[in-house]
């Protein structure tokens, strides 16, 4: 039996465990299951419900929730020894030197939470600094604390996307035309999935490479590459649990990935939705 609390993808059973937490009778479901489908932005409880109780759960997330935010990703690209800017991580304003910024001007800070750059600063000048330091601490006042201090690396404007479904891959540039930073969409970015396709298909072997080591099935990634080097890598840069679709063509397209995905993934599995 397929168990399914997608709304869009239908399994044997179908539940939905949108704003409730998951309960008894759900486990009960799940034991019964041979695999159970999440939807993308499953509670941490549900999730964790069915990895305990079902061996076969898709997506496969475990990194989400043991290394969370900004932070906990600049932990995993460390301990994974992937390429990726140079990061230092802070879980509070207290552990930097008062005197000083942590390293020399420009580099990147980003708060713990937050997507399409929010909470992405480019550090440039003292009074950037001073600045951040205030956001920073009325964040701590609030229970919000970690952070992380980032290399820039020189972009020319665009960072890649690659949103790994399943066995697939979609790989597109987000190019701030004006060369500015952050290069996302949210910022006046535009979408280019033709340029450079070598490098378009160094970044999505470097994603898919990692999804397959970490068990990842579902997620977009952001790397970046430096434009004054002749041969760039693909930097990691950070993994977005939920992203946007824009570039897949919409919700429309992205379903149109994912569904046969789930069903590629089940037979892989030797399992299959018998419902009519």
């Amino acid at each position: 039996m397929i168990l399914s609390y997608h709304p869009l993808f239908f399994g044997d059973e179908n539940r939905l465990c949108a704003g409730r937490q998951p309960d008894d009778t759900d486990r009960v479901a799940m034991r019964r299951a041979a695999a159970v489908i999440l939807p993308q932005g499953a509670y941490q409880s549900l999730y964790e419900m069915a990895r305990e109780n079902c061996r076969y759960v898709f997506p496969g997330q475990d990194r989400r929730f043991s290394h969370p935010g900004k932070t906990g990703q600049a932990r995993l690209f460390a301990e994974t020894a992937v390429p990726h800017p140079s990061t230092r991580i802070y879980a509070a304003t207290g552990l930097l030197d008062a005197d000083r910024p942590p390293c020399l001007f420009p580099f990147v800070l980003k708060l713990d939470w937050g997507g399409e750059g929010c909470n992405v600063l480019l550090i440039d000048s003292p009074p950037a600094w001073d600045s951040a330091l205030e956001r920073l601490r009325a964040c701590e006042a609030t229970g919000q604390g970690g952070f992380v201090i980032q290399e820039l690396i020189p972009t020319a404007g665009r960072a890649l996307r690659v949103a790994v479904i399943g066995t697939r891959a979609v790989a597109y540039w987000r190019v701030r035309l004006d060369g500015g930073f952050p290069a996302n969409l949210a910022h006046g970015a535009t979408i280019d999935a033709e340029s450079d396709e070598h490098l378009m298909e160094a970044g999505i072997n470097a994603a898919l490479g990692f999804c397959r080591q970490q068990h990842i099935d579902l997620a977009g990634l952001d790397f970046l590459f430096n434009a004054e080097e002749e041969r760039p890598q693909p930097l990691f840069l950070e993994i977005n649990w939920i992203f946007g679709r824009r570039g897949l063509g919409g919700s429309e397209g992205f379903y149109r990935i994912l569904i046969p995905e789930i069903h590629r993934w089940l037979a892989r599995h030797h399992l299959a939705v018998h419902s009519a």
